[in-house]
């Protein structure tokens, strides 16, 4: 098949699925007219590719992860070097989430003491015309 019928197969736009193939995550076949040709399996790897983004894998993670991928979900395989790369991942967005829950607290703690002040605001702030 070719790009234009993937995509509305999968729902997912030839542009997008021109980046899967430059990463290295979406085989392609060329024609004897150069273009791009897909089997049926491109279908079910595109579906395995969107849901592994949708987890917040990276495309680098996604092409490492992707021989241990069965259906569509995917159910991914207990390799070693799966576990890895994936407890990795958690790590980065664990890290994200401390240093986001931190900021987070820092910004009400001004604003909490910002509403003690009163409604006083010092400096005077001008209105800036539109």
């Amino acid at each position: 098949m070719r790009i234009g019928e993937l995509s509305r197969r999968t729902g997912v736009n030839a542009h997008q699925l021109r980046y899967y193939e430059s990463q290295g995550l979406l085989p392609a076949e060329r024609g004897a007219n150069g273009y791009r040709e897909y089997d049926e399996s491109a279908v079910l790897r595109v579906r395995q590719i969107r849901h592994l983004l949708g987890a917040g894998l990276s495309s680098e993670d996604i092409a490492y992860l992707l021989p241990c991928a069965v259906g569509e979900a995917p159910e991914l395989l207990g390799c070693p070097e799966l576990l890895t790369a994936m407890r990795a991942r958690l790590r980065r967005l664990d890290d994200q989430l401390d240093r986001l829950a931190r900021s987070r607290g820092a910004l009400a703690g001004y604003i909490d003491a910002a509403e003690r002040q009163g409604g006083e605001s010092y400096p005077p702030f001008e209105a800036v015309p539109a």
